[in-house]
Parts: C-alpha cells; structure tokens; sequence
C-alpha cells in the first residue's frame, strides 16, 4: 500500500505540532493545507514543504483525492468540516473536544455512520507514556481491584497567553481539560454510571470556568473517580504542566503516577518506584512536551486503523460516552445534583 495523502484544516497553533508529528510516521504525506486565512495556510504549508494550499474546503475536497483529512480547528467549526468530508466520503481525524454540544457530536457520528467513513477523535492524553504504563500495571491486577481514584491536572501555567481564544469560551475548562480526563477515566476505570460536578471562575477577565470538580461512580469494578482540573494561575508547590498525577487505591496497594513521571507501586512487600518519561522530539514546544509526544502514538493508531491494522481507540462513537460526561458535568454543576448516566 502506497502513502496514506492526507490534508491537514486549520493553521492555528496546535496545527505544525500535529503535522510534525506526522513526519515520525511512515506512509503518510500531508498534500494540502487549508485556513481560511489563505496567508497563514501559506505559512505553514512552506513550512513543512505542503505542495498546495486552499482558503475554501469544498475547492479542497474537489480537487484532491484524499485518504483522510485532519481537523486542527476551533471547535465550533468541527461539525461544519467532519459533515463536509462525510459527503465526500472521505474519512476524517477531528480534534478535541468533538462539538460544541452534545447535539452536534451525536449527529457528526451519524453522518459520518450513514456515510460509510470513519471517524476519529484526536484524543491524545491517554496515549501519554507514564498514562499507558499506569493502565499496563493495572491490568497486571498488581494492586488488585481498584475503588478508589484521584485524577488531578491542576496548574498554573498560563495557558491563556499562547492560546487567548480560550479566555473566550462561555464553557472553558470541562470542555477543553475536561475531555481529556475524562476521558483517561474512562480509558482507566471504564465508563461512569453517576457524576457530580462542581465548578469555579478564578481569573476575572474570562469568560468561562477555570477550575472543575468532578466525582463519578464507574460501572464494573464500581471504583470511585475523583478528578480535579484548574488553570487557576495561582502559585503551586508541585507545579509540573502539563503532567497528570494520578493515584489508585486497590484491595491489595496502591499505585502513583506522581512528579516527573515517577511511578510507585505500594503492596505488603513495600514500595517499588520506576520513572517512565516520555520519549523526546526536537519539534516539540519545551512547555509542552509531554502532550506533544503523545500525538505520535495516537496517530499511529488511528492510522493503522485507516489501513486495516487494527482497531483506533478514540473513534467518534467512543469519544461520544467522553461528550456525555462533560456535558453531564456541565448539567450537575448547574443543578447541584448527581446525574445518572444512561448506557449511551
């Protein structure tokens, strides 16, 4: 099978960390580059030597023969371009978070159902190293069944200086954080049955929440998940952005993923600790490194899952359980009440 031509919609920042991390992956070529600003396409596409560059999508899907698109822009567009490649029967990669609304993720998987193509959700944070060995040792059942979780991703890195638009959003944090780890419960722990929410606004000059609790009850096991998410911008002792710490608490131990990666499994025979860093790339911005590394393993996974090798873990029918929660956190927090899930 010959290279996978893809093109890539959108030239804002996340844009040349996502297609350099294409360039690590044999067999695909990025043939075009689309924004509605023809200028910043242009930009990009010298950048990453992209032969051809468009400022209108459907002269785009007209006149390229693709195997896939990817979706790099703001969300409020994402359903505009994954119905767009729907009936060009072109299979389509979208960024998270998928829709602005529920509404509209359940119909862009529909659409892209009824038309035969696959779609993927760029839902990159579960494929973090220290995040993936987390889940291998707990399938090892080292610790035994898990009840109770704490997921925390709480910072005070700046976050609105390199991407302002965030300061912008009505539903910041639970819909931009939120459906990633939320979504690492899910990958973790399975899905939740109940959820309770509450929230907060910090900074005084934006527009939506910057701090978030959620608490969820999962089916299964029935483990306790406790997530805690805020770019409050206040000063932190353990201040490591963008990692997660995670702690689990089993009938047998426990296990940490805490500061700079270090991982501690904790049973009777004592504490044993092992650091798992993530891999480095040259093209990776230094502040977000560990995220960045992270889109490699992702899209070699949706990728092979276009070529037939195997099965994507974040399709848009997956992503769509990681939409009810955030959504269903949204509605706890506005009702002060448990939300019960339905089995979607």
């Amino acid at each position: 099978m010959g290279n996978l031509r893809f093109a890539v919609i959108g030239a804002g920042f996340w844009s040349r960390f996502q297609l350099a991390a294409w360039r690590e992956l044999e067999g695909v070529e990025c043939v075009a580059v689309y924004n509605r600003t023809r200028a910043r396409a242009d930009v990009l596409a010298r950048e990453f030597g992209v032969a051809r560059v468009y400022d209108d999508a459907e002269e785009l899907f007209a006149a390229e023969e693709l195997d896939f698109v990817d979706v790099i822009t703001d969300v409020e567009t994402h359903p505009k371009f994954v119905h767009l490649a729907a009936q060009h029967r072109v299979p389509v990669i979208c960024q998270k978070p998928m829709a602005p609304s529920l509404t509209e993720a359940e119909r862009m998987v529909r659409d892209c159902r009824e038309a035969g193509v696959p779609l993927f959700i760029h839902e990159n944070w579960r494929w973090q190293h220290p995040i993936r060995w987390l889940k291998q040792l707990l399938a090892e059942n080292c610790i035994g069944t898990p009840f109770r979780a704490r997921i925390d991703m709480i910072s005070g890195f700046p976050v609105f200086a390199n991407q302002p638009f965030l300061a912008e959003l009505e539903r910041f944090i639970l819909t931009d954080l939120g459906s990633h780890i939320l979504d690492v419960a899910r990958f973790l722990f399975g899905e939740a049955v109940s959820v309770y929410c509450q929230t907060n606004r910090i900074h005084p000059a934006i527009k939506g929440e910057d701090v978030a609790t959620v608490l969820m009850r999962m089916g299964g096991q029935g483990t306790t998940v406790l997530c805690e998410m805020a770019y409050a911008g206040t000063p932190l002792e353990r201040e490591r952005f963008p990692e997660t710490f995670i702690f689990v608490e089993g009938e047998k131990g426990s296990l940490e993923l805490g500061p700079d990666y270090w991982m501690r499994v904790t049973t009777q025979e004592g504490t044993h600790a092992k650091r798992h860093p993530p891999p480095r790339y040259a093209w990776a911005d230094p502040a977000y490194d560990l995220v960045q590394a992270s889109i490699v393993p992702c899209n070699a996974n949706l990728v092979g899952a276009l070529r037939g090798e195997g099965n994507a873990e974040t399709t848009g029918e997956d992503n769509l359980q990681t939409m009810r929660l955030v959504f269903a956190s949204y509605d706890s927090a506005a009702r002060d009440e448990v939300v019960r899930m339905s089995a979607g």
